[in-house]
């Protein structure tokens, strides 16, 4: 059985956030949504778990970091193509978030970036077949 990953994260207005995400064309699972939680579905093993600040408080007894000043987890996606994370980067911007920084290029690797409405950091990157040997 191959593992899967579910991401929690906590945001400060879920209704909000399904929105951006949803302009990202990311889907979400209605068996795992109400209103404190969402299941956004990245691929067959990968979820991201948006919860209301409150839910999320449920789970840790630790303070919830504010992304917008602290960096508490970078997540990095893979796309198929260049045009791909640059679409991705400017659908974000234009749904209210940000570049945090100059798209890298490293020639076999190209890489950018934003943060969702939360200032919660998401890489993207796209590397050339055959870059890595296996």
């Amino acid at each position: 059985m191959s593992r899967k990953i579910f991401v929690n994260l906590p945001v400060k207005n879920l209704d909000q956030s399904v929105e951006f995400f949803g302009q990202l064309g990311f889907e979400f699972n209605p068996e795992f949504t109400d209103e404190t939680a969402t299941c956004m579905i990245v691929s067959d093993d990968i979820f991201v778990m948006l919860l209301t600040e409150d839910k999320f408080k449920t789970f840790t007894p630790k303070a919830i970091c504010d992304a917008t000043q602290n960096t508490e987890v970078l997540v990095c996606l893979s796309c198929d193509r260049r045009e791909e994370v640059d679409s991705l980067v400017s659908k974000a911007v234009s749904g209210g978030g940000s570049t945090y920084n100059d798209p890298q290029d490293y020639g076999f690797m190209y890489a950018h970036g934003f943060q969702d409405l939360d200032g919660h950091i998401w890489e993207l990157m796209y590397m050339e077949p055959g870059a890595v040997p296996q």
